[in-house]
């Protein structure tokens, strides 16, 4: 790696591509195949506003790699989007879903706008128009391609997609699932807006799970007491923080653009959302300290620090005052390459992006196949197991001879919800997740990081992908 100059986002993707590369048998022909972005579509479109005045918007639609179909991935609204930062976050797409077993290629989105600046007007017409254009390209379709939430966008805009999808495609017996991540009324999926902040406190849980693991680092196992920082209260970061702190972590500093708050004796994050809620701002959080800048909540002595903003938070220039043990990437790319290979040899485990923050991925992979079976979860059951389980109930009060009072009873007999059964279902899927990327990283025997090891499992899968489903040669 260059000593002069960091490498981008999409280069540290390559670069560890390449690292991974050395571990495995892999002929270098499909190893290129896998590394090429298959599809890249650049867009430049007008919206005129209530002003009547004309602007010209930038986006951009990646697809990745169609080894398996449809490809999958977020539309980002940011004033900084470039086609690099899509192109590399369409490539982890595609190996986040092979590490979680999600049957998707990787895909990613993109519009050049900040959606906190503008209008709802506005949002909403750049929103259609990205959507429309999308479908005159063959770039959105249950069958092809279906995006979901990123960075400034939500169940608003995914909603305004599906709805311009259906008005171009009337009658499409699947076509709610041309997009996931929208509300539970228009075709959603319980449990979708928490899933990449659970399925994190679901990896760390699982992390701090391996004694000797924690042991290395001079730490117990479990969650509870942890110290815990995190960077962005957006959706990720909230409620990454509000399980992390369910599962009796103390987080004691939590950091925003506009600044940083710390409390040693840790801070009750609904408050501070709420707050933010009433104020515009973290800061002067009743007794909470105030951080000179929002970055030094990053060099706080910690147990784990969740980055849960943007990419390259940690390079170069601070890395060297990270204190943290345990680093959990609930962003994508927030780590640089060099930053990690410095955190490496100093003994931090980082918990890689491409892993820990696949519970979104996962749970929109819940809402395809919910759109596709037009059923909710647990309908079929759900009644014939709260039969079931009263009649358990009965059987136990004449063994015992002893009642159950009401709530006993309603308890015990209570049928899974939608909402259980998809949280059961990504709790699963990161719990084997990182038994398989853990054996990778404990066979490698201190030659590569976790990172390195997650590359290895997925460009093994979707290797074996191309090979078996006979893509390749």
């Amino acid at each position: 790696m260059s000593e002069k100059k960091e490498l981008s986002f999409f280069e540290g993707v390559g670069y560890y591509t390449d690292k991974a590369s050395k571990f495995i048998n892999m002929e270098e022909g499909l190893l290129e195949q896998i590394k090429v972005c298959n599809n890249v579509l650049r867009l430049k479109f007008p919206v005129k506003g209530n002003d009547g005045k004309v602007r010209v918007f930038e986006a951009y639609r990646v697809q990745h790699s169609h080894h398996r179909m449809p490809t999958k991935g977020g539309i980002r609204y940011s004033e900084h989007i470039d086609q690099e930062e899509v192109m590399a976050l369409a490539s982890l797409m595609t190996y986040k879903c092979a590490l979680v077993d999600v049957p998707f290629g990787g895909a990613k989105g993109g519009i050049k706008i900040d959606s906190k600046k503008e209008s709802v007007d506005i949002l909403e017409k750049v929103t259609r128009r990205y959507a429309s254009e999308l479908i005159k390209k063959n770039f959105i379709g249950p069958g092809l391609d279906v995006p979901a939430p990123d960075y400034g966008s939500g169940e608003r805009e995914m909603a305004w997609i599906v709805d311009t999808y259906m008005a171009f495609n009337n009658g499409e017996l699947d076509g709610l699932g041309c997009v996931t991540g929208k509300p539970v009324s228009l075709g959603g999926v319980a449990g979708r807006t928490a899933a990449t902040g659970r399925g994190v406190s679901y990896a760390l849980k699982e992390v701090f799970s391996f004694e000797d693991d924690m042991k290395a680092l001079g730490l117990t196992t479990g969650l509870e007491g942890k110290t815990v920082v995190v960077q962005g209260l957006g959706n990720v970061g909230y409620y990454s923080a509000l399980f992390m702190q369910q599962y009796g972590c103390k987080v004691v500093s939590i950091a925003e653009y506009e600044g940083a708050i710390f409390n040693e004796n840790g801070l009750d994050i609904e408050s501070v959302f709420q707050h933010r809620k009433a104020t515009g701002s973290i800061l002067n959080f009743a007794g909470a300290t105030n951080l000179a800048k929002s970055s030094d909540a990053l060099e706080l002595p910690c147990d784990i620090l969740i980055p849960a903003a943007l990419e390259n938070q940690i390079t170069m220039a601070n890395v060297e005052n990270i204190k943290a043990k345990v680093i959990g990437e609930a962003a994508n790319g927030p780590v640089s390459a060099e930053a990690s290979e410095i955190l490496f040899k100093k003994g931090v485990l980082i918990i890689p992006d491409m892993y820990i923050n696949a519970g979104g991925v996962t749970v929109s992979y819940f809402e395809w196949l919910k759109n596709l079976s037009h059923v909710r979860f647990g309908r079929m059951q759900k009644k014939h197991e709260e039969d079931h389980n009263l009649e358990l109930a009965n059987l136990l009060e004449k063994m015992t001879g002893k009642k159950m009072d009401d709530l006993e009873r309603k308890l015990f007999a209570k049928g899974p919800e939608e909402v259980d059964l998809v949280n059961s279902g990504l709790a699963d899927t990161m719990a084997k997740a990182y038994v398989t990327i853990r054996q990778q990283w404990k066979e490698g025997n201190g030659q590569y990081d976790m990172r390195t090891a997650a590359f290895i499992v997925a460009l093994n899968k979707v290797g074996s992908d191309y090979e078996q489903m006979g893509i390749w040669p």
